[in-house]
């Protein structure tokens, strides 16, 4: 404890739920990257379509519709609870992908529909990660607790792709996916230790709202509070337009343009979170100097700068190079983004909140599937445009309509 005492960027460590909640979110986020790289270029290649590849991308992320349940079953029966029956169905279902892989009966039909499964639950665990952080935290400690929990994710997807391309190369899907089920394994133990003691309850007075009314309280909330639904149109805005061009769009570019292999592919998605991961350690030691609202608009518009950049290399190196620094840039927009919405939403409706919070991941597979047929018309260049400008433009509207709530620097959000 005393190299937590030295180190402000640990402090959230001194809460016992979340130094079991970082290993196993550590573990759930690499498990992830491992099967999307797996499974990701399993489809291209035996698709020979990238169309089928935006598709299948987009399919993990069908949750979306339905997050705001899982927000509201997290207030109902714990969110400890919903979380580990999420994990449970994760192992479950890497337990048939492997079974398929290493009986050699794997093909694009039933992994599509496996995905599918898995995209109705897999879009909502970030939600229930933030709940737990938000619930379990001091307020003083929120937004270098925000910071350490992302490097789950950043550190994850340098881990995962990288060792997901190499098992498959060195010992093909099937035992690949024998990795994949062991990290989920150890990912549900740990689990059992979060969220014990919890810091933030409902206060007097303050009853549970039925399911319904627990979903309309939750829309009610983010349309009458002006920064939240700024928040929340901002983050449908990244995810449609910034995150399909370094999401599952990187295996394209690593075949088609780069000439590349899994392992390159695996290569492209490290650097990208390896920025990322740069910019949550940052933040986790820094973010009691942040002003979150300015930061996130800024970073916004920097990280779309630098996708634009990107559409137009063809050279992997100066791609790699761009894809560090736009990783970096995205953690200063994510990370107070969700800062902002714990902070100024009530306890008693943050589940409902950031389950709507989730819906806005929709924007991804929608960019998704709409980037398939642009890719193939009009060249991964021009899509990368097209996106990129849309979002800086939208951005600037944005930061415009609602500059009193997220750009003064006497806002609430800004108050440091």
């Amino acid at each position: 404890m005393s190299l937590i005492a030295r180190a402000p960027a640990l402090a959230p460590f001194r809460i016992r739920s979340f130094r079991f909640q970082w290993p196993s979110d550590l573990l759930a986020s690499w498990a992830f990257e491992m099967e999307g790289v797996i499974l990701g270029w399993f489809v291209l290649v035996s698709t020979g379509s990238v169309l089928a590849l935006a598709v299948f991308g987009s399919l993990q992320f069908l949750g979306t519709l339905i997050s705001p349940l899982f927000g509201m079953a997290g207030d109902r029966i714990g969110n400890r609870n919903v979380l580990l029956l999420m994990r449970l169905a994760y192992l479950i279902l890497a337990l048939c992908l492997m079974a398929l892989f290493l009986s050699d009966l794997a093909t694009p039909v039933p992994v599509f529909i496996l995905a599918t499964v898995m995209g109705l639950v897999r879009p909502s665990d970030i939600t229930m990660r933030n709940l737990l952080v938000g619930e379990t935290m001091p307020a003083d400690y929120l937004m270098r607790a925000m910071g350490v929990s992302r490097t789950t994710a950043d550190s994850a997807r340098i881990i995962g792709a990288l060792s997901g391309a190499a098992l498959v190369a060195a010992l093909g899907s099937g035992l690949a996916y024998v990795a994949v089920c062991g990290v989920y394994a150890m990912c549900l133990a740990l689990t059992f230790g979060v969220g014990i003691r919890r810091l933030r309850v409902l206060s007097e007075g303050e009853t549970m709202p039925t399911a319904l009314g627990g979903l309309r309280q939750g829309f009610s909330y983010v349309w009458r509070t002006p920064v939240v639904r700024a928040v929340m149109l901002l983050a449908f805005l990244v995810n449609f337009a910034a995150y399909p061009l370094t999401g599952s769009l990187l295996a394209y570019v690593a075949k088609e343009v780069y000439g590349m292999n899994q392992t390159g592919l695996g290569w492209l998605i490290a650097c990208f979170a390896g920025g990322a991961l740069t910019g949550s350690i940052l933040v986790s030691m820094y973010g009691a100097h942040i002003r979150p609202g300015r930061t996130m608009i800024a970073c916004t518009l920097i990280w779309l700068s630098l996708n634009l950049v990107f559409s137009w290399l063809t050279t992997p190196l100066l791609g790699e190079m761009v894809l560090f620094v736009s990783g970096f840039f995205q953690s200063f927009c994510m990370i107070p983004m969700a800062v902002i919405l714990l902070r100024v939403t009530k306890p008693a409706l943050r589940g409902c909140v950031m389950g709507v919070r989730m819906l806005a991941v929709y924007g991804l597979p929608l960019g998704l599937l709409l980037s398939g047929p642009l890719v193939e018309w009009a060249g991964f260049a021009a899509t990368g445009t097209f996106y990129s400008v849309l979002g800086i433009v939208f951005t600037l509207a944005i930061a415009v309509w609602w500059r009193t709530d997220l750009w003064d620097r006497a806002a609430p959000v800004n108050v440091r």
